[in-house]
């Protein structure tokens, strides 16, 4: 398996190409609409095309490179069920598994930092049937779990969000293996978590054992936690949820 992260310092923001070389067949997780230019160039470097562009979420900080990829390489757009975009795309079910040759990439639903909002379990079948990491989006941060406010409305108050990522986390993220490498879509310096670490990398077991807010010991107090002392929206976060959902540039719906 092909697997390279990509770090934009100004945002604070992770994402990933990853995929099949065998098959000739790469994806990319969580792009950021700058750094397009760089996942191509990558790709054209090792002769795999981009055939998939996953969204974990739609993102409320910064503008998805999801739309511009997909225009610009023919790709197939993937996004959680129920995420509400108003473009073409495949819609993943909780469990449903996307096959990249040798690469396989399973959709977990993570709700709690959005109603539609997956991890996503990578296995590389060249190495073994065990899976090998998991894309966690902005629900599992390296030392932190996502706010639970940039998406809350309607019945999902951020109390009713919160209590759905603590479940996301410990009935579905904690239930994987120790050694799986949680790879979260932000680091130190991103305004959707408190106390993130500026390493964008983990283990699951890690995260267990010295996580703060994995240690607070019942719902409640995890629901306190999170929601004490929240920062402030992301800049412009209506206007960029209000693009991602359209697929259109920020300028296009301001």
């Amino acid at each position: 398996m092909y697997f390279r992260q990509f770090l934009n310092d100004e945002s604070a923001c992770a994402s990933y190409l990853l995929g099949c070389k065998t098959h000739s067949k790469f994806a990319v997780v969580d792009p950021h609409v700058d750094l397009v230019d760089e996942y191509i160039a990558l790709a054209d470097a090792q002769g795999v095309p981009i055939v998939a562009v996953l969204d974990t979420h739609v993102q409320a900080d910064h503008v998805s490179g999801l739309p511009e990829l997909v225009r610009r390489t023919g790709a197939s757009a993937y996004l959680p069920e129920g995420a509400g975009v108003d473009f073409e795309h495949h819609a993943l079910a909780d469990g449903e598994v996307l096959e990249l040759g040798n690469t396989e990439i399973q959709a977990i639903a993570t709700p709690g930092h959005a109603g539609a909002h997956h991890a996503y379990v990578v296995t590389d079948r060249t190495r073994g049937d065990d899976p090998w990491l998991v894309m966690t989006g902005d629900a599992l941060l390296v030392a932190d779990a996502g706010r639970p406010d940039l998406h809350a409305h309607g019945g999902q108050s951020v109390d009713v969000m919160a209590r759905l990522l603590y479940r996301s986390l410990t009935e579905r993220l904690l239930s994987l293996p120790d050694h799986l490498l949680p790879y979260p879509s932000h680091y130190s310096g991103s305004v959707c978590g408190r106390g993130l670490s500026a390493n964008p990398a983990s283990t699951i077991g890690f995260e267990r054992r010295n996580n703060p807010m994995l240690l607070l010991g019942s719902e409640e107090a995890f629901v306190e936690a999170l929601l004490r002392d929240i920062p402030p929206a992301p800049p412009q976060a209506e206007a960029i949820v209000a693009a991602n959902r359209s697929g259109r540039p920020l300028a296009a719906v301001r």
